[in-house]
């Protein structure tokens, strides 16, 4: 039996490895015997199990992190907006539009793969795609309406990354209701249209073994109106949040929920029925933002949100930078996931997050690219704690519901990071990995013991060295639901690959 009750395949349908070292739960175990059953998911875990019929695997093994937040097709900008006229996210959001009109799908395409391999080689095995470039052009359309959907999926399927994919209701031009204009007219997509979107391709997507979830791109994008009608689609139903810190005020990520789940010791997957996928929304990103939204509709952003949408469990507030105190203190009890892209909200100048209170009120956050000015876990976390401090001026430890980060592996800085990108990435995205553990998929990076960032380490001092030991890169093995992806550092097509992205990026003209 498998550990949700159901029938495990036969013995001789699974694959198995033998890991020298495994994080297992917060500990390191040693000679740990993993068998992966057809599906790709942990059939069988035995530490100190039998080496007969296994693959041995070297080095230290740990979960692959979670990219909860990313725009691909940004991943060909990088580098290109960072001219003097930019200024500002307002100003590089114009360079981002011009940057749009030049891409074909076969270009959307090629850049999805080159991001994903890169992503897979530094550790990240699943990428929630917040998904907005949905038409060509001019904003008319494709024949097959998700033609940019099911590019991304083909793009995922050649790198081999677990994919979570989120087609963004994008409606309007601004919190006054304004028109799309310009580039914006590639984005337009109303609910109704996601909804048809996530009917007409949800076949293709579970085939792949890929998710599908929500995406309301902001409330400048999004009407008043549609948000509140957003649970008719996503499940739920409004409700007024305790800005005085009611419900589950304090609980931290390892007290139970309501629901029985932990959030320390691994993640849940989000309910795969009706209105069990995950949803997510650029929220409170710039001061400007928070401004507008008092001047038009009486609330802080983050506030207006939760009094407004069914927002709980399932959602992540990708940002949040401008949070207030009480709109931290609901997101901390709602439940919603912080989406946080430390690189890219300091390469546009969006600010800080609050990240010492709201871990303290017990919020989960979760971590992402955005828009691929960095590519690696370690450095978005490193940057996230460096951030903390800074705003703290303290080195003093992040503190989790009023007490430090855990123990065993996690009991460090760097494991405490960790932690949260792995349980609160994977709810996140209702994507059930991010712990070694019987029924979960079979998601593995797997760190070079003798690199020079890890050599000699032991306990949570391998995983704070993997975080905060410069930004070279140990990881040299990478598994994505049983099957290996990176070996050696490699990725088997990176070269046909890069290829193609070089191809795409001189087509369509993109040198600044």
């Amino acid at each position: 039996m498998t550990g949700n009750g159901e029938m495990s395949p036969p013995a001789a349908l699974r694959r198995a490895f033998r890991f020298e070292r495994l994080l297992v739960k917060d500990r390191w175990a040693s000679d740990v015997r993993v068998e992966v059953d057809v599906a790709g998911r942990i059939a069988a875990l035995e530490p100190g199990g039998a080496p007969n019929g296994c693959e041995a695997v070297p080095g230290w093994a740990v979960p692959g992190v979670p990219n909860v937040h990313g725009h691909s097709f940004q991943r060909a900008l990088a580098g290109l907006a960072e001219g003097r006229g930019p200024d500002s996210f307002w100003s590089w959001r114009e360079v981002m539009y011009a940057f749009l009109e030049r891409l074909t799908p076969d270009d959307v395409e090629a850049i999805a793969a080159q991001l994903y391999v890169e992503l897979l080689k530094v550790g990240f095995t699943c990428v929630g795609e917040f998904h907005y470039l949905h038409r060509p052009p001019g904003g008319g359309a494709y024949a097959d309406p998700a033609e940019m959907s099911r590019r991304i999926l083909a793009a995922s399927r050649t790198a081999g990354i677990g994919l979570v994919h989120m087609p963004a209701v994008y409606e309007t031009g601004g919190l006054g209701g304004e028109p799309l204009e310009g580039g914006q007219r590639r984005f337009r997509l109303d609910l109704e249209g996601a909804a048809r979107m996530h009917e007409e391709s949800a076949g293709d997507f579970s085939a792949a073994g890929a998710g599908l979830g929500w995406a309301l791109h902001s409330l400048r994008a999004v009407s008043a109106e549609s948000v509140g009608r957003v649970g008719e689609f996503v499940g739920g139903s409004p409700r007024a949040a305790d800005f005085g810190g009611g419900r589950e005020a304090g609980r931290s990520p390892g007290t139970e929920t309501g629901d029985g789940d932990a959030s320390a010791g691994g993640a849940r997957a989000a309910p795969t029925g009706p209105g069990g996928m995950p949803v997510h929304i650029h929220v409170a990103e710039q001061e400007m933002e928070v401004t507008e939204c008092l001047d038009r509709r009486g609330a802080r952003p983050v506030e207006w949100l939760l009094d407004n949408a069914p927002v709980d469990e399932r959602w992540c507030l990708v940002h949040a930078t401008h949070a207030g105190p009480e709109e931290i203190a609901a997101m901390a009890a709602c439940g919603a996931v912080a989406g946080l892209c430390p690189t890219t909200e300091a390469n546009l100048g969006d600010g800080l997050f609050p990240l010492e209170a709201f871990a303290r009120a017990g919020g989960r956050f979760a971590i992402g690219t955005d828009s691929h000015v960095s590519r690696s876990p370690v450095e978005e976390l490193r940057l996230l704690e460096y951030g903390r401090r800074l705003a703290a001026k303290s080195r003093a430890g992040l503190e989790v519901g009023g007490r430090g980060g855990g123990g065993g592996a996690f009991a460090g800085a760097g494991g405490a990071l960790l932690a949260h990108a792995w349980a609160d990435g994977c709810r996140a995205l209702g994507w059930e990995a991010g712990e070694v553990k019987i029924g979960r998929r079979a998601d593995v990076a797997v760190l070079e013991a003798g690199h020079p960032a890890l050599v000699g380490r032991e306990g949570a001092a391998v995983l704070d060295s993997w975080v905060f030991s410069g930004s070279d890169n140990p990881v040299r093995d990478v598994m994505v639901a049983g099957g290996w992806v990176v070996r050696g550092g490699r990725h088997e097509r990176e070269e046909a690959v890069a290829r193609a992205f070089g191809e795409a990026v001189r087509r369509a003209g993109m040198r600044g």
